[in-house]
C-alpha cells in the first residue's frame, strides 16, 4: 500500500479554500555566471537533484467515500518541464515588475491532479540577474522526510565547469526512475478497511478531518496534551482590533524590503539584547508608521499581535556548511506584543525584549510543536511553520504572523549561479490580511510582506518603512 499522508499534512488538503491556498514560496534572485544559467540549465539542475526529494514526484490520490486519509502515489505521467516554468520580465525588469508576478503566481492554486509543487525562472531582470520562484504545498515538506526542493538545488561553492565552459557537480547524471503502478479505487478501499478493523476510530477521525471541524480537532488535541495551558490563557485574551484582520479574496500583492544584517548586530550590542529582538522591532516601528499613514487610531497603548515562530539555537549551533535539512526543527512559537503605539523606538525595543525574555523564561512560552498541534499541524521549515500554526484559530489570537528564519553567512549556488538575496513569501491565513517573512543571508536581511490584494493596496508603503524604522534604532546607537 503507498504512503499515507499523516493527518498533520492532510490537514492541509481539507484546510486549503480558494482564499487560503497552502503552499509556501520563496524567491530568490541569482547572479548570471560567466558559464551561463538559462531554463535548460535549472531544468536540467532539477533533474539531477530530484531524487533526493522523492515527493516531489508523486501526487495525492484520494480514498473512495474518504475512508480514510489519501496516499502518496507515483506520477506515472511526471513532466518536469511542466513543473519547472519560464517567465520574463521586459527589460531592464524591476523590483516593482518582478513583485507584481510574484503575486499574480503566488496566487493561483496548485493543480491537485499533480505533485504539489511549482517552480519558475523568471529572466530579464536589471543587472543580467534572474530570479527563481519556488511554490510547494505545506502537505509535501514535512521537515524530516521532505524538504522544500529550494534547498537541494542550492550548493555551498560553485562548481567546477566542464570543457564546454558548463557548470558541472555533484547528481550529475540522473537516475533511472521507474514509477510505482497507481493503486486501484479497490485496492485502496481494501486498504482503509484493513486499517480501520486493526484501528476502529481511524474512520471516525479521517472523516472529521475531511469535513473540516477545526472545532473537534482542537477539542480533541486540547484534551491530549498536558502542554496546553499557556495557549489556553493567551487564546482568553482576543487579539487586538487592527486592518489587518478582515475577510480576504483569492489575490495577492508582494513586496520586499532589503536590509543589513550588521545593522541589527549593533544594536543587539548596543542595548544587550537579540537579534531576534531588534527584528521584532523595526517590523513593531514599521507597523506604527504605517497604521499613521492610514488614519489609523494609535494610541500609547496600542499593539498589533505576531506569532513569531523562532529558532531557539544559539549562534555556536549554526552550521558551517549548508546541507539539505541542515536546520533542523529546534524552534519555539511565541505570541508577541507588539508596541505600536510607543512612539520611542528605544523604549519599543525595550518593550520587545522584556516580553521575549519573560516568554523563555515562563510558562508563557508555548512551544513550537504543542502550537502546531493545537491547529492539526506539524513544522516542516521555520516559514512554513508559521503558515501551519496561523491556520486554525489565527483570527482570534493573533494579527499576523511573523516568521524569522537563520540563514548561512557565506554564498550558495545553484549550478554555478550565485544566490544575492532571498525573499520568503508566507501564505496567509483565513481572516489575515498579511504575513510577514524574513532570512538572513549572506550578511543581509531580506523581507518579503505578502499582503491581500484588495487589504493591502499599500502594502510597497509598509515595506519601505522597514528602512526607516531600522535607522531609527540605529540612530540610538553611540
Amino acid at each position: 500500500m503507498p504512503p499515507r499522508l499523516s493527518p498533520l499534512d492532510a490537514s492541509f488538503l481539507y484546510l486549503e479554500q480558494p482564499t487560503t491556498p497552502m503552499h509556501v514560496g520563496a524567491v530568490s534572485i541569482v547572479e548570471r555566471p560567466p558559464s551561463g544559467f538559462d531554463y535548460d540549465t535549472l531544468v536540467g539542475l532539477v533533474e539531477q537533484r530530484i531524487a533526493l526529494v522523492p515527493r516531489y514526484r508523486q501526487k495525492v490520490r484520494h480514498v473512495p467515500a474518504n475512508l480514510a486519509r489519501p496516499v502518496w502515489v507515483d506520477d506515472v505521467d511526471f513532466d518536469v518541464a511542466y513543473h519547472v516554468r519560464r517567465s520574463a520580465l521586459p527589460k531592464p525588469g524591476s523590483d516593482e515588475q518582478l513583485t507584481e508576478l510574484v503575486a499574480r503566481l503566488m496566487s493561483r492554486p496548485l493543480d491537485p491532479t499533480r505533485p504539489l509543487w511549482e517552480m519558475y525562472l523568471v529572466e530579464g531582470l536589471e543587472g543580467g540577474r534572474s530570479a527563481i520562484l519556488t511554490k510547494t504545498h505545506q502537505a509535501m515538506v514535512d521537515g524530516i522526510s521532505a524538504i522544500d526542493i529550494g534547498q537541494v538545488i542550492l550548493d555551498v561553492a560553485a562548481p567546477e565547469t566542464n570543457g564546454d565552459g558548463r557548470a558541472r557537480g555533484p547528481g550529475t547524471h540522473p537516475e533511472l526512475w521507474m514509477p510505482r503502478p497507481e493503486p486501484t479505487d479497490v485496492e485502496l478501499v481494501m486498504g482503509a478497511v484493513a486499517e480501520a478493523v486493526a484501528r476502529p476510530g481511524l474512520v471516525v477521525e479521517t472523516a472529521v478531518a475531511a469535513a473540516g471541524d477545526a472545532v473537534a480537532t482542537v477539542g480533541k488535541v486540547a484534551g491530549g496534551f498536558g502542554q496546553l495551558f499557556s495557549m489556553a490563557r493567551t487564546a482568553s485574551r482576543r487579539a487586538p482590533g487592527t486592518p489587518l484582520n478582515v475577510d480576504i479574496s483569492t489575490q495577492r500583492r508582494f513586496a520586499i524590503a532589503r536590509t543589513e544584517l550588521e545593522a541589527y548586530r549593533r544594536v543587539r550590542a548596543a542595548h544587550g539584547c537579540t537579534v531576534n529582538d531588534v527584528v521584532l522591532s523595526v517590523v513593531a516601528g514599521a507597523l506604527r508608521d504605517w497604521l499613521l499613514s492610514r488614519g489609523e487610531p494609535v494610541r500609547a497603548g496600542s499593539s498589533v499581535r505576531a506569532m513569531v515562530p523562532l529558532s531557539v539555537r544559539g549562534e555556536a549551533d549554526v552550521p558551517s556548511s549548508a546541507t539539505a535539512g541542515s536546520l533542523g526543527n529546534r524552534v519555539s512559537s511565541f505570541i508577541v506584543d507588539l508596541p505600536v503605539g510607543e512612539p520611542s523606538p528605544v523604549v519599543r525595543l525595550h518593550h520587545v525584549t522584556h516580553a521575549m525574555r519573560e516568554h523563555t523564561a515562563s510558562a508563557h512560552s508555548v512551544g513550537a510543536d504543542t502550537l502546531v498541534r493545537i491547529g492539526g499541524f506539524a513544522p516542516p521549515t521555520l516559514h512554513a511553520l508559521g503558515a501551519r500554526a496561523a491556520s486554525g484559530m489565527s483570527k482570534r489570537i493573533f494579527n499576523l504572523v511573523v516568521t524569522n528564519v537563520p540563514g548561512p553567512q557565506f554564498p550558495l549556488y545553484a549550478a554555478g549561479a550565485r544566490m544575492l538575496e532571498m525573499f520568503p513569501v508566507v501564505p496567509l491565513a483565513k481572516g489575515q490580511a498579511l504575513a510577514i517573512g524574513l532570512t538572513s543571508y549572506d550578511g543581509g536581511v531580506y523581507y518579503g510582506f505578502n499582503g491581500d490584494r484588495d487589504a493591502m493596496p499599500d502594502v510597497e508603503v509598509l515595506a519601505g518603512l522597514v528602512d526607516e524604522a531600522l535607522e531609527e534604532l540605529v540612530g540610538t546607537v553611540n
